[in-house]
């Protein structure tokens, strides 16, 4: 294991094992595939026709606009690119790029695996050699550098600097801010700032209770288990776009899970910590301050796949010895949480045995997993926008995007244990044993199918970490009544969508409208309605629908002396 430390450290986590094995597996068989081979070669011919007309400029001296390069491709949407000789560099770069798409996609006899790493690994290094990513290549920097006298490459290089911790300015450069230490927006100050208290705290959790803001308030209170992947206060951000606020303002009682950010000595917590110390724990305090009212469930991502697990171990009836003081689950609520892995999107192409040998080797060590190592993972998902065109932006036009509260979260990052991350990768992503009815809680195999109250489940329509095909798969997994949303936008933005966000829409599929066998999520998608808004509103509705038809009085919140929100626990780094 030792020698693999130091070969994840050279390789950043990725395994050299797993990607030899991917481009063998399709070198193999593409050079035994006589019908692709002349498909490649019947695509070269075809692009290598075009270029007469590409070409034209050069001999004409009249620049003629590439409508493929400016629409295609959004690094090449500048007015620049359907200039001569960029239109040519654009398009030629476009044609690589379809040429492997074609190539990677489609061999005989390479397993599904195989072929999605090489597709991917050509994808990225195809974007390392985009020529936007050139400054010399690039008519938008060389229309802003003659236009600033160079101005933008000095603010660029300045940026550069900041960002690999070199304070340094040049006279008469003022560059944008820079990543520091500070969070550009201060937990407790411009973000999670809902009034609330601390009213329990364990060895992984601090639980929040929200004060209310109506004088009546739905009998059945709300328990949101967030991922620990990331900090809780993406969901109670600024005051205009905090779902929590939004949630007690609409007359719910909330209450928040804020979990521990791990250090070396928690090496050892797993899945069923998570599970006894993390939800159960929070569900059991909150029936206590409730007189054990039923409870509306609510998880978000990874934080949804333990909403499941515990939601589904309670109704299981082997669970009755550590589950009988529990109050019941009122609804479950999964936003942009996966219960089935078998398709995971590009996420899964990290996760196989030699990747998650080379994970745990990575992690001996330390202990645990840092927020470095996990950022650089869903960077490079979305290499083209998060890696090379930021640094097109940032260092060769010297921009920099004004941050943004939703930004500063995401660089609050937070670490995960040795052996929860392990056992998660091998037990959901890699084996899928939640949907195959092999994963066990306390000795004992749940299944989803367990469930039986009502389940409103949100997925997002650009989810790089939760494929909503892959969340839809809940639909085949319980025969609950699912409420099922798609939202505009990804991971991130289509959950924090607020009521008057600009361009939000969401869709769903009326119950008048929904026929009693299954449907595919592609016929879903096709007769689903398209509502302009947020999601959020419907959400009440359907919450209020799901509850006691009789309000009570507001429920003052406990002084329990740990403090108020946003907690101890959300400061760690």
């Amino acid at each position: 294991m030792a020698l693999q430390n130091h070969i994840a450290k050279l390789t950043g986590g990725i395994s050299p094992a797993s990607v030899a094995l991917a481009w063998m597996d399709w070198a193999m068989h593409i050079a035994v595939s006589p019908g692709k081979q002349l498909e490649l070669g019947n695509l070269m011919q075809r692009q290598v026709a075009s270029w007469p007309q590409l070409l034209a400029p050069a001999l004409t001296g009249k620049p003629e606009e590439s409508e493929k390069n400016v629409a295609g491709d959004t690094r090449f949407a500048d007015a620049g690119w359907a200039n001569w000789p960029f239109n040519a560099m654009s398009q030629y770069f476009l044609q690589r790029q379809e040429f492997w798409q074609v190539a990677t996609k489609g061999v005989r006899g390479v397993t599904a695996h195989h072929e999605n790493v090489v597709n991917f690994m050509s994808r990225q290094l195809l974007d390392m050699v985009a020529p936007s990513n050139f400054p010399l290549l690039n008519p938008e920097v060389i229309a802003n550098t003659k236009a600033t006298g160079g101005k933008n490459l000095m603010t660029g290089a300045v940026h550069w600097m900041q960002d690999n911790g070199l304070e340094f300015q040049l006279p008469g450069i003022e560059a944008g801010e820079h990543k520091t230490e500070q969070l550009a927006y201060q937990p407790g100050r411009d973000v999670a700032v809902t009034e609330g208290k601390v009213v329990f705290r364990n060895h992984l959790i601090e639980l929040i209770q929200y004060a209310p803001q109506t004088s009546k308030v739905f009998a059945e209170p709300i328990l949101i288990v967030p991922s620990w992947i990331m900090k809780y206060y993406i969901l109670d951000l600024s005051p205009h776009n905090s779902m929590v606020r939004f949630l007690v303002n609409q007359g719910h009682t909330v209450f928040m899970i804020s979990w521990k950010n791990p250090g070396k000595e928690d090496r050892d917590l797993g899945m069923q910590d998570y599970l006894d110390s993390g939800f159960f724990a929070a569900l059991e305090e909150v029936g206590k301050l409730t007189q054990h009212k039923a409870v509306h469930t609510v998880g978000y991502c990874l934080g949804g796949t333990l909403l499941g697990i515990g939601a589904s171990a309670i109704a299981s009836d082997h669970a009755k010895e550590y589950t009988h003081h529990l109050p019941p689950v009122k609804t479950v609520n999964l936003l942009a949480a996966q219960t089935d892995f078998s398709e995971p999107g590009e996420l899964g192409l990290f996760i196989d045995e030699s990747q998650i040998a080379m994970l745990d080797a990575q992690m001996w060590e330390q202990g645990y997993l840092t927020g470095e190592q996990m950022t650089g993972s869903f960077q490079l998902l979305n290499s083209r926008d998060l890696i090379w065109s930021k640094i097109m932006r940032e260092y060769q036009l010297g921009t920099r995007n004004s941050p943004n509260d939703l930004m500063s979260w995401n660089s609050d990052t937070t670490r995960m244990p040795y052996r929860m991350h392990s056992e998660y990768l091998k037990h959901l992503f890699l084996h899928n044993d939640l949907a195959e009815g092999r994963y066990e809680v306390h000795g004992h195999a749940v299944a989803l199918n367990n469930i039986h109250v009502p389940m409103y489940v949100v997925g997002t329509a650009r989810d790089h970490v939760s494929p909503w095909r892959s969340v839809y798969k809940i639909h085949i997994l319980t025969d609950a009544p699912i409420d099922f949303v798609l939202a505009s936008g990804g991971h991130n933005a289509g959950i924090v969508s607020e009521p008057g966000h600009a361009h939000r829409s969401y869709q769903h599929l009326p119950a008048d409208q929904r026929g009693q066998s299954f449907q595919q999520a592609e016929d879903w998608l096709k007769v689903a309605t398209t509502e302009t808004g947020s999601w959020w509103t419907h959400w009440q509705a359907w919450l209020a629908k799901n509850s006691s038809d009789t309000q009570i009085k507001a429920r003052a919140v406990t002084d329990a002396d740990l403090g108020v929100a946003p907690g101890s626990y959300v400061f760690e780094k």
